[in-house]
Order: C-alpha cells, then structure tokens, then sequence
C-alpha cells in the first residue's frame, strides 16, 4: 500500500477516539486511561547484571537482550564517526511538538505519528544498522521504493528501535525485503493486509515520552479530565528543548555556506549535519517546526519555512544536491509545484548558499559509508515530503 493511500485512511482514523497508535485520545491528542501505571523503559538504562541474560520493561511485557551486544558499542560507534546522541531524531521530534507545562501535543497534529516511524528507519540508518540492497537495478525506482536490509543486529539500546530492527530481521529470515515507503506504512498501521498488521508499533509517542522521563527531560504528571485521568509528560529540562530551537532556528536562518556549529549537535558526534538536516525536514513533516519559531518575526518564520522546503528539496533526492538548478528565486517542491518566492532575511542567493553548503558538508559524512544508509535516508525524506502538510 502505498503511502499516499495511506494519508486518506489515516485522515478517517484520526476522526475517531483512538489515535494511529492505538491508544484512546484525551481532549487534546494525549493518551488517555482511568488509571494509569508509568512503566520504566528500557532507553537509555539498560544495565548488564552479573549473568548474561538481561530483561527490561517494555509496555507492560519483559524483553529479554542480551548485555553482551552492548559491550563494543563505544568501539564501533567510534569505527562509525563518533558515538550516538543522547536523544534520539524521534524524541527530538516529539519534544518540538510537546507544549512545555501541558505536556502533551496539538488534538489536531495528524502527522506526527506517521512522521515518527519515518524517523525511525532513518535512526536506523545513520547507526550503521540498516541500508538499500545493493542492487544495480535498484536506480531504475525512486528512492522511496528502494528495498532495505539489515546490515547489523547489534542492539542500539533504544526500545523503539531494538524493536524495529528484530522485526525486520525476522522478516529477512522468511525471504522477504521490503521497500521504504512499505516499511514506514506497515510500522504506522497504514495496510488492507491483515498478515502485516502485527508489524504496527502501537503507543510510540507514549513510550518515547516515557524514554525521555529515564533521560530526565520531562517527568510525568496525572491530570483529571472529569471523566478519566490522563497521563501527561510536562518538560523538566528546559536546556535541552532549547538546545533543540537553537539548532533547528539556527540551521534555517543561517545565510552562509559554513554551517554553523551551533546547528550541530553537540552531545553526539555520529553524522551531524546529516542529523541536523533529518530533524528539521522531520519536524516540518510532523507539523511541530512553527513551535520552534516563537522568537522570529513573521518574515523571518516565513523565510524559514521556506529554506526548509528547499532544503527537503535538495535532500529527498538523490545524489543529495541534485535538485539544484532552479532559476528566478523560485524552487521546485518534492511535490512538483512551485514555492512562493522567498520573503524577510536571507534573500535568495544566501539561502540556496546556505543549503549547497549543507550538501557538501553532509557528502563528506558519506565517504566513510560503504553501505547505502544514506541513500535510505534520502528516501525516507522522499515520503515524507509527500505529506498533506507539504501538499
């Protein structure tokens, strides 16, 4: 099924009470129940005991991991251009959509679930865990229905993605590979086919929120709705969601081709300009970019906004870059129409400057890639500017 299809079902769905997760909606998009039991997640604390089985809650069920995977982990992460940040592309996401008191997202955020699972393949990706096939045939298809395979089976530490990783496993072990766009359908529930429908992670935003408590950057709180009590998840640790604003703001109002140390993050160094680019082309996916626009002006946001769009020009497709040659101060959407003319700071020469700049800087990230990971990201940003939000 393809993802198009799947933005029309999701539209009906999330008419109802439930969201694409499946977990019931309180008044304003969070998840609701009449007694709710925070469970402690498996992200960011998992411990080795003396033996060499492991387990750790997840969701309410114990998953077994063995700490031995996790042994090397430094080692490789330092083979693969530094180590792994301490939030992960989704969790930072989802804080951009939080409101910092309320602690929960929009009611009428429809994206963001779908945007979320589209993160996930591309964590996956930049961890060196999983690529394209290497088939030579496959340029003759869009990036977005190239087929993936996993290329390491090494835990990551990180539920969600442990999660994903296993499943495609064990759909490789059957003899069959998948595309990206079926792959990030299949992981939001969007498909006719019942035989996949037990490959849907369900309550993803609810077990990043409660990842993101173990890291101490929200807490939890139970709030009363009249009707039942609803779990929310207020910021705890300010610094950190405007560590996040700098760097997006940064990265999308820069008008030089050196990109700015400060739209990089600092916590992890694993591909970071290419990091930098997947949040902000997600953030606008999952309709939470305007929340880090509070400081701009209306000409600035709106000049921002549409840096964006070329940059999700430039970077959903490939080879990164290749969209270029636009003409006029007008750019082609990944979407075929036209985008308005740019307006406020920057001016059209400092922007498209500023995005060329980026290209470079994230081509040479990929001289140390051997594998195709980030061509699969390439098509994963394909998706995703297909959402209503871009259209």
């Amino acid at each position: 099924m393809s993802s198009a299809g799947g933005l029309q079902r999701r539209r009906v769905a999330n008419a109802s009470t439930h969201d694409d997760d499946g977990e019931p909606r309180g008044p304003n998009g969070a998840a609701a129940s009449t007694t709710h039991t925070p469970t402690p997640s498996v992200s960011g604390s998992i411990h080795a005991s003396s033996s060499h089985a492991g387990s750790a809650f997840e969701g309410g069920s114990k998953i077994a991991f063995d700490p031995r995977d996790l042994v090397n982990q430094d080692e490789e992460d330092a083979k693969q251009g530094g180590k792994a940040p301490r939030l992960t592309i989704m969790e930072e996401v989802l804080l951009l959509g939080l409101k910092d008191k309320q602690g929960y997202l929009s009611f009428w955020n429809d994206n963001i679930s779908y945007a979320l699972r589209g993160c996930i393949l591309i964590e996956l990706a930049l961890r060196r865990r999983i690529a394209l096939v290497k088939d030579p045939s496959r340029r003759s298809l869009p990036p977005s229905e190239r087929v993936i395979e996993v290329i390491d089976t090494r835990l990551t530490g990180e539920t969600i993605l442990d999660e994903t990783l296993k499943m495609m496993k064990q759909t490789e072990a059957t003899g069959e590979r998948m595309a990206i766009n079926t792959w990030i359908d299949l992981l939001s529930g969007e498909t006719w086919n019942v035989m996949k429908i037990g490959f849907q992670l369900k309550q993803v935003r609810e077990r990043l929120a409660k990842g993101l408590v173990d890291k101490g950057v929200l807490r939890t709180e139970k709030r009363n709705f009249i009707l039942f009590d609803m779990a929310t998840h207020p910021v705890a640790d300010v610094r950190t969601k405007e560590g996040i604003i700098t760097r997006v703001t940064t990265l999308l109002t820069s008008t030089t081709a050196a990109v700015p140390p400060s739209a990089l993050d600092k916590e992890g160094t694993q591909a970071r300009a290419m990091r930098a680019v997947c949040l902000a082309a997600a953030a606008y996916a999952a309709s939470v970019l305007d929340n880090a626009f509070g400081r701009l002006t209306y000409e600035e946001r709106e000049a921002a906004f549409q840096r964006c769009e070329d940059l999700i020009q430039e970077f959903a497709t490939w080879p990164f870059g290749s969209a270029s040659g636009a003409s006029n101060g007008s750019s082609q959407r990944p979407n075929g129409r036209r985008a308005a003319s740019r307006i406020g700071m920057g001016g059209t020469a400092g922007g498209r400057e500023a995005i060329l700049g980026l290209v470079q800087e994230v081509k040479k990230e990929m001289f140390s890639d051997e594998d195709l990971c980030f061509e699969l990201v390439s098509g994963v940003l394909e998706v995703l500017s297909k959402l209503d939000s871009l259209l």
